[in-house]
């Protein structure tokens, strides 16, 4: 059982304020990272789930304005500290909250305490190896694409994890590494892409928001063989 004491005692944190849609969220986040990185290999595991992504605040806007159905299962990828994952669940929907870094998976589990949300489904997902039977509605994640070696893992997440009629939900910052991916989906998936920009007093943040439903297997073998 979480024990809000123990991670207190465990993480020097501090704490911040989220408005979204009108609803004030208070998040813990590491008061440093270098505690989280290996420095014999800093950029191996860097510890990219210690921040708050601007694409993380757009999915949880997103996932506040969806129409709520208690029988809709929702499966939030690569959550971080959770704010996505949280927000959804405090509007209503039917959350399971996926990390695969134990000390992500803390501070998102006190952050759940820490807004009424401890009841929420936060469990480990390994992407090459999902331990899970249940099939999602919905598949969300905010800023998981970063690395061409893990395209093929996500996608065979989704393949195993996604509804066939279901959808997934995917929100980055604009990288290449993130547009090679898309295009690599366009054969298996119908995609619908948005584009936003957030502004900041000295900045333009771009993101990517992408809507994607399975195709039929007959239109995925037809666009395979033409290839």
């Amino acid at each position: 059982m979480f024990s809000l004491d123990i991670f207190k005692r465990t993480y020097d944190v501090e704490t911040h304020d989220l408005m979204i849609r009108g609803r004030r969220f208070s998040y813990f986040l590491p008061c440093a990272i270098e505690s989280f990185i290996d420095l014999n290999s800093p950029l191996n595991d860097f510890p990219l789930w210690a921040k708050v992504w601007p694409s993380s605040m757009v999915l949880a806007d997103v996932m506040a304005v969806q129409a709520t159905e208690s029988k809709k299962r929702i499966l939030e990828i690569g959550s971080g500290i959770g704010i996505v994952g949280i927000a959804a669940s405090a509007f209503g929907h039917n959350m399971t909250i996926t990390e695969y870094n134990t000390d992500a998976m803390e501070f998102a589990r006190a952050n759940a305490f820490i807004n009424g949300c401890s009841g929420t489904t936060i469990v480990s997902m390994n992407w090459n190896k999902p331990q899970t039977t249940l099939r999602y509605d919905q598949v969300i994640g905010s800023e998981v694409i970063f690395r061409e070696q893990d395209f093929v893992p996500i996608q065979k997440l989704f393949q195993s994890v996604l509804k066939p009629d279901g959808e997934i939900i995917l929100v980055s910052e604009i990288r290449k590494p993130v547009l090679e991916f898309y295009q690599k989906m366009k054969d298996l998936y119908e995609l619908k892409v948005q584009q936003k920009v957030l502004r900041a007093e000295d900045e333009e943040i771009r993101i990517i928001l992408c809507r994607m439903k399975p195709k039929p297997i007959n239109s995925q073998i037809t666009q395979q063989q033409e290839v």
